[in-house]
Parts: C-alpha cells; structure tokens; sequence
C-alpha cells in the first residue's frame, strides 16, 4: 500500500511521542469502504469504539456511521455527529432530570437546562463530514482528501507532551489547546473535524471532560483530537521542537 502523508504524520506523531494506540483519522466518504464495518458492531459509544480500534490489532477495519448505518449507535451521539437531531429530553438528561423524563435518571454534568441549552447553542448546528463518518488507522489512510482530523490516546505524560508541540508555533498561550465540554465524541471527532459550526478550525481538543466514559477507559488515559492542518504543522515542527531536541525532558528516566 502506498502511504499517505496522513499515515506519514499519523506514523512520526506516534513514534515521537511514545504512543502504544494507533493514531486514527476521522474522514468523510460518500461510500462505505470496502475494509469497514458498522461503528457499533465494535460499541455503541463512538468513542469506546475508537478507543477499542485505537488498541487493537493492527488490522482493524475501519468503522463506519450514516443516516441509514447507524442501528445500535448511541443517540446522543448521532446526534453529535449530525446524522440525526438532538432529542428534546437530552438537556433534562444531561442536568438536573425531571421526573416524567427517563424515570427521572440523570448525569448531572451541568446545575440546570438552560445551560445545556446554551452549550448546544454556542457549539452550533452540526454537518456529517460526507454521507459517511469513516474512522481508520491513520496507517490505512490512503485519501488525504478525506481526512478531516486525527485523534490521539495516550499517557497523561505523551498528552501534555502533544499539546505543548501544538503550542510550539503559536502566540497564544491559551486558545490552541481547549478542553471543551460535551461528550467524549465531539472531543474526538466532531469539535476538532469541524463538524460543529461554532468549535474553533485552529485548536486542538484535549480530553474528555466527560466522566461518563470513564468505566470504559483507563484512568491514566487522555485522548487529543486535531484538526488535520494544525496535525501537519505539528510533524513539520517535530525535528525543531523539544520532542526531537530535548527527549529526556519530554520523557524523563523515572524510578531507576
């Protein structure tokens, strides 16, 4: 297979950082591919199914979602990734309950409605990248055109270590690397893919802060997804930066 700069980038972020999961790119398709199956023929929580693809052999097919390939897909996430419409019901879920809603379950991730809503709000509509979402090792990448972000798992420590690369070429301390509210998908794939209208196209999105997907990853795990252009940027600086430069600052020798 002739590889792509996607598998070149994916490859040389991976091996600089340390990383022991598979970078993945999140592409849009107007076809199914042949190597790929349903999402939720893996998990119906996209992003356990990612994390699941991340750690797995290393000829995993690629996972696929679309209006009509989605049985078995949570919901909400669906939603977050535009193939269906947020349910009403979601903002009580979401926040405090109520008590004809679901028997009254709820996550309490935010004090009330209103501020669900608003989150909703700010993140803005949100536009499937292609008739289909297809999540692949970057290694099987073989469309850049396709590719509209990656996503990264790591260590705490390889995580910390990626978002400084992110920050290595730009002026401002803050807005490069957020850690934005929502569901651990929209932290992988939508925010940083630019399926939601209002995420920014030049950060990366650093995560989850959503506790609900924690019995399904480890706890010293966090994940960084990247927009593809910003992802390009960061392995041109690579042999610049510290990561090349200054490895035992980035990986200190610990517990001898």
């Amino acid at each position: 297979m002739t590889h792509s700069a996607v598998s070149e980038i994916g490859g040389r972020l991976a091996e600089a950082f340390r990383l022991s999961a598979a970078p993945l790119a999140v592409c849009g398709s107007e076809e199914v591919p042949a190597d790929a199956v349903p999402l939720p023929s893996v998990h119906r929580c996209i992003a356990v199914a990612m994390y699941r693809m991340a750690m797995g052999a290393a000829d995993a097919p690629a996972l696929y979602l679309g209006e009509e390939a989605n049985a078995g897909c949570c919901p909400g996430g669906l939603a977050h990734m535009g193939f269906v419409g947020r349910s009403d019901e979601i903002r009580w879920f979401v926040s405090t309950g109520r008590s004809d809603i679901r028997g009254g379950a709820a996550e309490y991730l935010k004090a009330d409605p209103a501020l669900v809503d608003a989150c909703f709000e700010r993140a803005g509509p949100v536009t499937p990248p292609g008739r289909y979402l297809v999540i692949r090792p970057c290694r099987t990448v073989t469309d850049d055109a396709a590719v509209r972000s990656i996503c990264l798992f790591g260590t705490a420590e390889a995580v910390r270590n990626i978002a400084a690369l992110v920050h290595f070429d730009r002026p401002d301390p803050f807005s490069p690397v957020l850690a934005p509210w929502g569901p651990a998908c929209a932290t992988f794939v939508s925010y940083p893919a630019g399926l939601a209208a209002g995420a920014p196209r030049d950060a990366a999105f650093m995560g989850p802060t959503d506790p609900t997907v924690n019995h399904a990853l480890p706890p010293d795990l966090l994940a960084i997804g990247i927009p593809i252009a910003v992802a390009r940027r960061m392995a041109g600086n690579l042999d610049a930066s510290f990561v090349v430069r200054r490895p035992r600052v980035a990986f200190p020798e610990r517990g001898r």
